[in-house]
Formats: C-alpha cells, sequence, structure tokens
C-alpha cells in the first residue's frame, strides 16, 4: 500500500510538523491493516534539506532504533506549497 502525509496545521515549528506527519502515517497505515514496521521504502521531502538532522532524530525516535530494521528511505530537499515544512511518502507491506 501507498500513503502521502503532511502536517494539518502549517503554522507548527518543524519538529511538531514532523511529529503530526509521522503520526498521520501511522493512522494511514492502521486504517489500511499495516504499520510503520512494514514499511519497505519511504521519501522525506523537506522544504529545507539542512533540516535533515532534525528529521533524522525525530525518524529514529519514530521507526526504532535499530538500523537493520529501517525501511530503505530517501530524504530530498524540495520547494513545498505554503508554510509545509515537510512530506512524506510511504510504500509498505498490507496484512502480515
Amino acid at each position: 500500500m501507498w500513503t502521502v502525509a503532511t502536517t494539518k496545521d502549517t503554522s507548527l515549528p518543524l519538529e511538531a510538523q514532523i511529529k503530526e506527519t509521522l503520526q498521520i502515517i501511522d493512522d494511514n497505515l492502521q486504517e489500511l491493516q499495516s504499520n510503520k514496521h512494514q514499511i519497505v521504502s519511504a521519501q522525506v521531502y523537506l522544504a529545507n534539506i539542512t533540516d535533515k538532522p532534525v528529521m533524522d532524530e525525530i525518524w529514529k525516535s519514530w521507526i526504532g532504533d535499530n538500523p537493520d530494521h529501517w525501511p530503505q528511505r530517501a530524504c530530498l530537499g524540495v520547494d513545498l506549497e505554503g508554510n509545509v515544512l515537510i512530506e512524506v511518502s510511504v510504500t509498505a507491506v498490507v496484512g502480515q
């Protein structure tokens, strides 16, 4: 399955936008009978690529600290609409 998320509240600072976006991903995965441990690929789009270290720390906390269990992930700096600071797209296995 595929899902994509951005924050609903673009007035939030970066860390809060990241956490809300990952929570939306969690919710979408659960709704589709999957979970973050079944993600096989993720693309993280940042409005400012220099924010990658902040994203990495929050990502590790969210996905787990064992790199052997991390999905493949790309992190890119892109122009995002308005005050959106992050967008995340994932591909995950369903029903395992």
